[in-house]
């Protein structure tokens, strides 16, 4: 393989909804660049992009791959990430990597939500984007629909390169304004006529070419007053200020494409070698380079891909993590297109490849010339939208399971695995239910492990809405040395100023705050905490052990078990042995007193609110709306944005399981939606009332 200069390397991500056709076009990108010598199809499940035994079985990309294909002296890098909400972090990763991307769409559909989710990621992530309209030859093909769903998505930004003189079956060619040329296509191999333009579509031809050079001269003076003067450029200064266009987000150019049939491709490959920007990476100085994604791989074991971000990569090279200061030799390194291989000497600044076996492998680790100090920040990936339970059906698999998840996790940082101390499960948290169902796949299939997923548990809170008092006295004698201690306590919620008058025993009361302890509990809220005893009545030394036993009955609050949160506790009085009063005493009688005045103060269970917003075709927006109200959701401001309509709502954690699943089901797929964690509310009366029954069940059936 021929080694490439920064220069001559470009990095593009593919992105479109599920279906538009990104590895077809992938596959006639491989072709043209001469990386396979015959396309495969999704239909005969021998692509190079989704070779992965799930994706043939799905017939869909459920990893993001990458590819490449070398074309006009140029190395185009691309990355297949798939169409589906649920396996966005694959997109993530190639945003990290990529200089820009090809937003494909379907010619049937034109822009749908799922293709506006990954433009509002594209541009959130600065990442320049040439569009694609694939599948120009189906029969539900509809040119001017697409147009109209362009300009309102685009705003203004679009332009057009081509336009087809035919959609459907009869769909065969384009003419292209930036060459001012028909391109026809004689066969379904990309055989290719270069002609003059048809008489009948010259007006429109001429038509777009001045849109294209306005829109080329709007980012260069320079280019401006030539345009002014001349009235036209040259393709050459179209092509750069093109490019500036582009890289500024403030051009999206537009091509026909049929990847099935290997129309177009050869043109876009051209247009990315001449107008996509350049890495922008240092090709001198130390070598070092950036992992974006690993997987485990038959017959190689696990794979590292990445990208080189700085000097040049050779074989022999050894590289560290320079967080840990652990060494890596890349005794090989290989060119990737997808499960083809090819071994390679050298990778300069802004190329791709892979290596095996490193023992510093994990997605967003940095490697870097020892001493270098180079080191890049870790990707963020969005925040997951599913959560279930998980738990090895024999449990003498538990440690299996636990390693098996380690290594998914690895392998795709968007799964996360937590065993929650509170709720006592082990949480697998994605993207949606289809990205845990192929969880679930790999466990069963790669690991051989039975495992069942259900709801898991809500994390609620519990606190108190009262002043409320109780005493304890904790007293036991058992023939040796004995145990005294007694609490007098008082408790009210933790909100406004500090009062410290109360009605005690009947009896208006004055406290004295002697010392104080205000504690941030781990789990939200706080715990304030304070010493009035007056007259030497408890041992000023024994408040630690007073506070330790509150903290403990917090851990697991006396309504159903949950964590407690936001109060404030005053130890006014109590009691002491000279002999018997020992510590255990004291955390033993504060638990107690505590639990006692906790049950007496209005006590109330808080439940986590999540902000909602669900981006939907109009069409569906009742069905939507309908249904986030009988998930308790209180619905907020609502709004349209190109096309689309925007709902937002607060909806309780405990009615969000499994609602990717229902929406998709109420919108026909055509919906997508981002949660994020809000705040804790009282839940309502006949819900308590339900959960505390519940509690009691559970308790007595452990008894």
């Amino acid at each position: 393989m021929k080694e490439y200069s920064t220069k001559d390397v470009r990095n593009v991500v593919l992105l479109g909804a599920t279906k538009s056709g990104k590895t077809t076009l992938a596959e006639a990108m491989l072709y043209e660049g001469k990386v396979i010598t015959r396309m495969g199809s999704i239909e005969d499940k021998n692509t190079l992009s989704d070779s992965n035994e799930l994706e043939k079985i799905n017939q869909r990309s459920i990893y993001a791959t990458p590819l490449y294909t070398e074309y006009g002296g140029c190395k185009i890098n691309f990355i297949d990430a798939p169409g589906s909400d649920d396996f966005i972090g694959g997109a993530y990763s190639a945003f990290r990597v990529c200089e820009s991307g090809v937003l494909v769409i379907n010619a049937q559909q034109g822009v749908e939500v799922g293709t506006d989710s990954f433009i509002r990621r594209a541009e959130a992530q600065k990442l320049p984007m040439i569009v694609a309209v694939n599948q120009l030859d189906a029969d539900k093909a509809d040119w001017d629909n697409v147009q109209a769903s362009m300009k309102e998505t685009f705003e203004g930004k679009m332009v057009n390169i081509q336009f087809p003189t035919a959609t459907g079956a009869a769909f065969d060619g384009f003419v292209d304004v930036l060459t001012m040329k028909y391109y026809r296509f004689k066969d379904d191999k990309g055989t290719r006529e270069d002609l003059e333009i048809p008489a009948e579509y010259a007006d429109q031809a001429e038509e777009y070419r001045e849109a294209l050079i306005e829109k080329a001269a709007e980012f260069d003076d320079a280019l401006m007053e030539k345009y002014f003067e001349e009235g036209t450029l040259s393709e050459e200064e179209i092509h750069s200020g093109l490019n500036k266009g582009i890289v500024s987000g403030e051009v999206y150019p537009v091509f026909c494409v049929c990847g099935k049939k290997d129309i177009g491709v050869k043109r876009l490959l051209e247009f990315i070698k001449d107008v996509a920007p350049v890495p922008a990476v240092k090709e001198d100085g130390p070598a070092s380079l950036f992992i974006y994604k690993n997987d485990v791989e038959q017959h190689l074991g696990e794979v590292s891909y990445f990208k080189v971000m700085s000097g040049t990569l050779t074989t022999g090279m050894d590289l560290e993590d320079p967080v840990s200061g652990n060494k890596d030799r890349f005794s090989a390194i290989y060119a990737v297109a997808g499960s083809k291989k090819e071994p390679v000497t050298n990778l300069h600044a802004g190329d791709f490849g892979c290596a095996v076996k490193l023992k510093n492998s994990k997605s967003s680790t940095t490697l870097s010339l020892p001493g270098s100090g180079i080191n890049y920040d870790r990707i963020q990936y969005p925040a997951p939208k599913y959560r279930c339970a998980i738990k090895a059906k024999v449990q003498q698999d538990d440690q299996k399971l636990g390693d098996a998840l380690k290594k998914i996790a690895s392998q795709d940082p968007t799964v996360i695995v937590e065993y929650s101390k509170e709720l006592r499960q082990t949480i697998l948290s994605g993207n949606g239910e289809q990205h845990i169902n192929i969880v679930k796949w790999r466990l069963n299939n790669e690991f051989g492990l039975e495992v069942e997923l259900f709801a898991p548990k809500v994390p609620y809170r519990e606190t108190i809405t009262k002043v409320a008092s109780a005493q304890y006295r904790h007293k036991k004698q058992s023939g040796g040395a004995g145990q005294f201690g007694e609490v007098h306590l008082l408790v009210c919620p933790a909100e406004g100023d500090l009062n410290t008058k109360f009605m005690i025993n009947g009896k208006e009361t004055q406290l004295n705050v002697k010392t104080q302890d205000i504690t941030e509990l781990e789990w939200g809220g706080k715990l304030e905490f304070y010493n009035c005893v007056v007259g030497g009545a408890i041992d000023l030394g024994f408040m630690p052990a007073i506070l330790k036993g509150i903290k403990e009955r917090m851990v697991e609050g006396p309504l159903t078990g949950s964590y407690a949160r936001d109060i404030r506790v005053f130890v006014y009085d109590g009691k002491m042995h000279p002999v018997d009063s020992k510590e255990i005493a004291f955390i033993i009688a504060g638990r107690n007193a505590f639990r006692e005045a906790f049950r007496n103060a209005g006590p109330k269970i808080l439940e986590p609110i999540y902000n909602v917003e669900v981006m939907t075709p109009s069409e569906y927006q009742g069905s939507v709306m309908s249904d986030l109200q009988n998930r308790r959701g209180i619905l907020g401001d609502m709004g349209a944005d190109k096309g689309f309509a925007i709902l937002r709502a607060r909806v309780p954690l405990a009615e969000l399981y499994r609602y990717s699943t229902t929406l998709s089901s109420l919108t026909a797929g055509s919906a997508t939606f981002t949660m994020e964690f809000a705040d804790y509310q009282p839940v309502p009366g006949d819900v308590q009332t339900k959960l505390l029954a519940d509690y009691a069940a559970q308790e007595k059936e452990e008894d």
